[in-house]
């Protein structure tokens, strides 16, 4: 461990999981601003009963 706290590999870790939700919700937010997409994956799924 360094002085800080935490390991470097921990740190990196943790920065590269939050990149990844953050990516993660702007795609999502992207898909809600389409909403002709959230219309065909709603008719899509309710096909499925």
């Amino acid at each position: 461990m360094t002085q800080q706290g935490r390991p470097p590999t921990q740190k990196i870790a943790k920065a590269l999981a939050l990149a990844l939700a953050m990516t993660l919700l702007a795609v999502v937010f992207g898909l809600y601003a389409r909403p002709d997409f959230m219309v065909q994956l709603a008719q899509q799924m309710w096909a499925c009963f």
